[in-house]
């Protein structure tokens, strides 16, 4: 549409425009191809050639698990509510929901409701659910005051969780979410009155029980970790990792993935490290595991390879190792316990893992969402513009098009989940989960296995995507991530 203020120009324009007119519009889509899985995004610059020393976590960073986990999870922890918690037994015809929650998604833990809120404290309307149901736009409002902003005391702390809001940060959030979905929605259906906060209480322990009892390394799928360590330690890196699991489940898990000397790839090894109070706490000194996994009683005064330790805090770390710095680079999937205050307070490099890129990327590549997405731009400039005309056929129009967008936002939304959408954005803005990604990492990816696709002297660039008064006049913003990647070609012999 034009821009010289001729309201008949955009009425003509949006009379004729059909899905042809839509399909050439996509070609801005086609000077980047299709994204790569597998290419690492960049928050802020990052040299490899400075990195010497490569840290990791172990859940969702070093193990990828099958989406069978997320059943598994959820079955123990629900049956577990009924047969120790004395839960209804009605709860456990509830099966689990594969597609039900994403992560990020904030809890607040005295209402009941599981919402998706944006980068600015809003609640995304149509993403609030008690149990399993959504909650109509004007009962959101009402339960928060006239308004679907919640203060920033609320909504949670540095570490993700306030007074009255949790934000389900790592992937094992997902069975949770869902079995306390299930269960609000049998108190709720039967009209059993019950108190929210110890619902909330007794499903977070109920799945810290299934983790502690460490079933989970049956569900191991990282094929390509071995090649990753292998690699990085090959080529003269020191690599270290700092896990809250306990050790007799991470070596289950890393004999199957790695082999049985697992352990000589690694300079260090910190098990049941409790973070986050592992980064920001000096309160715990270090201890020894023998070889049976026994506590020992010895006064560490030198992490030495080959040895196991428990517990223990930063500060040590740093005094024993003098590792600082952006030559540390640290990866893990949970953003508050694993990147959070190695970023701000410390100044490591830090890696984000995602394994929900994969799935998103798959939909971005579509046609349908490449079309969708044009349109819903283009309508939203033609929006912008035809505001100022306030004759009857011009409102008309503009009430066609305001709804329009709204069915197009709803489309695009469901592409992803048909409950939540995209982890990354609300109808238009970052999410709340989005902006802490960029806040507290380096780098993303969905897996360490991207790793494999750059040389050991690759550096990162974030693209300069253009600010809102900026004109986007930096071409190379189309590409990032495309599958024409020279290097991600040239390295595919790695793998």
């Amino acid at each position: 549409a034009g821009g010289n203020g001729d309201k008949s120009i955009y009425i003509h324009r949006r009379s004729h425009c059909s899905k042809t007119d839509i399909k050439k519009a996509v070609w801005l889509f086609s000077v980047c191809s299709l994204l790569n899985p597998s290419t690492i995004y960049a928050n802020n610059e990052v040299d490899l050639d400075e990195v010497e020393i490569y840290g990791f976590d172990y859940d969702y960073t070093l193990a990828l698990y099958s989406n069978t986990l997320d059943t598994m999870i959820y079955n123990t922890a629900r049956d577990f509510l009924v047969k120790h918690y004395k839960y209804p037994e009605g709860i456990s015809k509830y099966d689990y929901i594969p597609n039900f929650a994403t992560r990020g998604l904030h809890y607040d833990i005295q209402k009941g409701l599981l919402m998706k809120i944006d980068a600015f404290h809003y609640i995304q309307l149509g993403t609030v659910y008690r149990g399993l149901n959504p909650v109509p736009d004007e009962e959101v409002l009402e339960l928060y005051g006239g308004t679907n902003h919640v203060p920033l005391e609320e909504v949670s702390g540095f570490y993700g969780k306030g007074p009255v809001m949790k934000q389900f940060m790592d992937v094992f959030s997902i069975p949770e979410m869902t079995l306390l979905a299930a269960a609000n929605d049998y108190f709720n259906s039967n009209d059993i009155e019950y108190d929210p906060g110890h619902l909330y209480k007794d499903v977070s322990d109920a799945i810290g029980m299934v983790h502690i009892k460490g079933y989970m390394y049956k569900w191991i799928i990282g094929d390509e970790t071995y090649a990753v360590l292998h690699r990085l330690a090959s080529h003269g890196k020191k690599l270290f990792l700092i896990t809250n699991s306990p050790f007799s489940f991470v070596d289950k898990g890393m004999k199957y993935m790695v082999g049985k000397d697992w352990r000589e790839l690694f300079d260090i090894v910190i098990v049941q490290a409790d973070k986050p109070h592992f980064f920001n706490s000096c309160g715990k000194p270090f201890r020894r595991l023998d070889s049976n996994g026994d506590l020992q009683w010895d006064k560490i005064t030198s992490l030495d390879k080959g040895q196991v330790y428990k517990q223990g805090n930063l500060f040590d770390f740093l005094r024993l190792t003098g590792w600082r710095g952006s030559k540390v680079l640290y990866f893990g999937d949970h953003l508050y316990s694993d990147l959070a205050d190695l970023m701000l307070r410390h100044g490591w490099r830090t890696g984000a893992i995602v394994p929900e890129l994969e799935v998103e990327t798959r939909v971005v590549n579509t046609e349908q969402y490449a079309q969708g997405l044009t349109w819903l731009q283009a309508l939203t400039g033609l929006l912008e513009r035809m505001q100022m005309h306030r004759d009857p056929e011009s409102k008309k129009v503009l009430q066609d098009w305001l709804k329009e967008r709204e069915e197009l936002r709803a489309v695009t939304k469901n592409l992803f989940n048909p409950h939540f959408g995209s982890i990354f954005r609300t109808c238009h803005n970052p999410t709340y989960f989005s902006r802490r990604l960029c806040r507290f990492s380096d780098v993303y990816m969905a897996s360490i296995s991207c790793l494999l696709n750059y040389d050991l002297s690759y550096t990162f660039y974030p693209r300069r995507t253009p600010l809102q008064h900026e004109a986007p006049l930096w071409m190379d913003q189309l590409c990032t991530g495309c599958m024409k990647t020279p290097f991600l070609e040239e390295m595919a012999h790695i793998r």
